[in-house]
């Protein structure tokens, strides 16, 4: 077995899960993230790369999954758009209407899941990386390959509109390091 098959199947035995969480927080559904994986999966290694650590492996995966889960936001927006009930609409049930499974009771968890799914997919990948994979910025920017100022942009709009959606909600600032500057005395005042 060659060595990048060997570590497809070490990648997909013990980060398998943890992908897959993560491409499921992105798009909100098991189908879409499980395609969205596989896509992903196939995309590092359908050449057959040379030997490359599970360390990168597993980043080029999760960059592959933010990628294809942006264009394919981008492509959907180009298409048009066949509004609910059009004739071979395969979401209509026989009666004409599909109703979606509202339970009592649902936890702010789930909440605010629905509320990241409504950003828009940059603004959700760096959310999902920065707040939820604990990247700090500058990583979130080289995983999605953009600017740190874009990144800080993306965090900033897309936690003024979870901050509408649920007051109560805190974003912590990151930790930051203190500078500590020495005050200026006499003695340092002389040339």
């Amino acid at each position: 077995m060659s060595n990048w098959r060997e570590t497809l199947d070490v990648l997909v035995r013990e980060r398998g899960p943890a992908l897959f969480g993560y491409a499921y927080v992105l798009t909100g559904s098991r189908a879409q993230a499980e395609d969205l994986l596989q896509d992903a999966l196939v995309r590092t290694f359908r050449r057959g790369r040379a030997t490359v650590s599970l360390d990168t492996a597993h980043a080029y995966v999760k960059r592959a999954i933010a990628s294809a889960f942006i264009d394919s936001h981008r492509r959907a927006q180009a298409r048009p758009q066949r509004a609910h009930g059009d004739a071979g609409d395969v979401l209509t049930t026989a009666s004409g209407a599909t109703q979606p499974d509202h339970a009592p009771g649902v936890d702010a968890a789930t909440d605010l899941h629905a509320a990241i799914l409504q950003l828009p997919p940059r603004e959700r990948a760096c959310v999902v990386l920065h707040y939820l994979e604990d990247m700090p910025v500058a990583a979130v920017a080289d995983a999605l390959g953009i600017a740190q100022g874009t990144v800080k942009r993306y965090l900033s709009d897309a936690v003024g509109t979870l901050r509408v959606a649920f007051t109560e909600l805190e974003f912590e600032p990151r930790p930051t390091t203190d500078v500590v500057t020495p005050p200026i005395t006499a003695e340092r005042r002389q040339p």
